[in-house]
C-alpha cells in the first residue's frame, strides 16, 4: 500500500525527486528511507514504476525495455540535476528476490555498500536491458540464484519442501 500511496500522491508527494507520468513507461523517483539525505556518500533512491502488474524481474520481457530505458536515462539525469552525482558514480539495480512485489529500481552511490547490492541479489539495470534485448523471455527462462537469510519465510518454505 505504501507504494500505491506514493504513486497516487496520497503520501510523500513532497519527496518525489522526478516523475515520468506515462502510465505504461513512467515512474517516480523517491529517496529511500535508508538514506537520511544529509550526505551523498550513501545516496539511495528508489524508482517505482506506475504499472501495477509488473511485480519483479521475473515479469520483465522485451515489452518493458522502453520503461527500463526511461528509468535508466531519466533517473541518472534527475540524480545529476538534484544532487550533482553523475551516472558513472551510481549503481542502478533490481533485487531478486525483491523485498516487496512491485517492480522498483535502486539507485545508490557507487561507493556505498548498500544492503542487497551484492552480486547474488542485485541485477544491474543496464545488464537487465541487454539481456531482454537478446532474449525477450530471458527472465522467464533463466535460473536465478539468490541468497536468503535463515529467518526469512521463503527460506522456511524451501526447507519444508526439502529443497535446502
Amino acid at each position: 500500500q505504501w507504494v500505491y500511496n506514493i504513486l497516487e500522491k496520497k503520501a510523500e508527494a513532497d519527496r518525489i525527486i522526478h516523475e515520468n507520468p506515462d502510465p505504461c513507461n513512467g515512474f517516480v523517483l523517491v529517496p529511500d528511507f535508508k538514506w537520511n539525505q544529509n550526505q551523498l556518500d550513501d545516496l539511495y533512491l528508489i524508482a517505482l514504476i506506475h504499472r501495477r502488474e509488473v511485480k519483479s524481474l521475473r515479469d520483465l520481457t522485451s515489452e518493458h525495455i522502453p520503461l527500463l530505458r526511461n528509468i535508466l536515462q531519466e533517473g541518472k539525469e534527475a540524480v545529476v540535476k538534484h544532487f550533482g552525482v553523475p551516472g558513472s558514480q551510481l549503481r542502478i539495480y533490481l533485487h531478486y528476490q525483491p523485498s516487496y512485489y512491485h517492480l522498483h529500481v535502486h539507485f545508490t552511490a557507487l561507493g556505498y555498500d548498500a544492503p542487497g547490492s551484492s552480486v547474488e541479489r542485485a541485477h544491474l539495470l543496464a545488464d537487465v536491458i541487454d539481456n531482454l534485448v537478446m532474449d525477450s523471455l530471458y527472465y522467464q527462462k533463466r535460473a536465478l540464484t539468490f541468497a536468503l537469510r535463515a529467518d526469512e519465510l521463503l527460506f522456511k518454505k524451501f526447507q519444508e519442501a526439502g529443497r535446502v
